[in-house]
């Protein structure tokens, strides 16, 4: 293998598959990635057995081929290196050379012969979806997963396709998102997959919110593959049935309290600084035209705020947990919210088109 190409588009293409390598394993190749050459292409592979990631970068190839290399040092010495061209061969016994017209490095690597082996999608259905619709509807849910590990069924969110409909879901058993999308065509079939957290991070971190720009999700048996641009990412999926989560969204309710969205965003997080792991809940008291955020912790000490509401139901207080209103508040981008409350003991629901927040009330005191 014999390749020139740009530094800058060599680091961007490692920082999209570093996260997935780990030297915490026992099999020493995962801490690699393969570069292999195509044309004037290079991919370069990095998988944790779970996931795989493929970025491809513009090159000049003088000679294919393909080789492995330790993928944190490679990085290093990538973003180290002086100047804008960077030269990558390969001799005998897996040496490989990376230089520039100032510097040089030797390092050893290994032969791409010994890396696992990314799944094949044959025979697989696809369908198309705008970047940034599955990333808005990614941003709405992945807060709900949950990180139980004896729950792994919930550790991962439900992709679930219909006739000309996406729903996106995770629940945590304490709180339930579901973004709704419809798609520009119909399936010919029900499809439902629950992707893992880890694979739901790697899609948030390299989804842009471009408009113009499609993402291909491609089935295979108990795998699944996304790919865009100058990414493929390629995950398992988590095995096992998933809720029946429509069972549990309450009928919508009138009248709402409508508030804007960053005024009781901050009023939560202030409240929340008083928070302990035995005295985690916020209290929210309803009136006519305010709302009273307070908090009391023992030992520690008090907050009370106040905020505008519109509102012509009844009275009321009720207890959250401050984080699960503010991983849902921090990713909507309305100014305002509507918020259904109607008892102390009941869900509260914060809803608007193709989206639902449902979230468990705690016990204040």
């Amino acid at each position: 293998m014999e390749i020139k190409l740009q530094k800058q588009n060599l680091l961007y293409g490692l920082q999209k598959v570093l996260s997935v390598t780990t030297a915490k394993t026992n099999l020493p190749i995962l801490s690699y990635v393969l570069l292999n050459t195509e044309k004037n292409e290079l991919k370069i592979i990095a998988t944790d057995l779970d996931i795989g990631i493929i970025s491809k970068i513009p090159i000049e190839n003088i000679e294919s081929g393909s080789i492995c290399l330790p993928s944190r040092k490679f990085f290093d010495i990538i973003r180290e290196l002086p100047f804008e061209d960077v030269e990558i061969f390969t001799k005998k016994n897996n040496i490989t050379i990376i230089k520039n017209k100032s510097c040089e490095f030797k390092i050893m690597g290994l032969n791409s012969e010994e890396f696992p082996k990314l799944p094949e999608f044959k025979e697989s259905q696809a369908i198309k979806i705008k970047e940034e619709v599955l990333k808005e509807a990614l941003s709405l849910v992945s807060f709900a997963v949950s990180l139980e590990e004896a729950r792994y069924v919930l550790n991962g969110v439900l992709f679930y396709f219909s006739n000309n409909k996406l729903e996106v879901v995770a629940t945590d058993g304490r709180r339930l998102a579901i973004k709704e999308e419809k798609l520009p065509y119909s399936l010919n079939k029900e499809i439902k997959m629950i992707i893992p957290i880890k694979t739901i991070h790697e899609l948030e971190r390299n989804l842009n919110e471009t408009e113009e720009s499609e993402v291909e999700v491609i089935f295979g048996k108990n795998q699944v593959g996304f790919g865009w641009e100058d990414l493929i990412i390629i995950s398992r999926l988590i095995e096992g049935d998933f809720p029946d989560y429509k069972q549990v969204i309450p009928q919508e309710v009138h009248p709402k309290i409508k508030i804007e969205r960053q005024f009781f965003l901050g009023a939560i997080r202030r409240a929340s600084l008083l928070s302990t792991p035995d005295y985690q809940a916020v209290k929210l008291e309803v009136f006519k035209d305010k709302l009273v955020v307070s908090k009391s912790t023992p030992d520690m000490g008090e907050s009370y705020e106040e905020i505008p509401i519109e509102y012509g139901g009844k009275e009321l207080f009720i207890g959250f947990n401050p984080d699960y209103l503010i991983d849902v508040l921090k990713n909507l981008k309305e100014d305002t919210v509507e918020f259904e409350l109607t008892e102390s003991e009941k869900p509260g629901v914060i809803r608007r088109p193709g989206y639902i927040y449902i979230v468990l009330p705690m016990r204040l005191g």
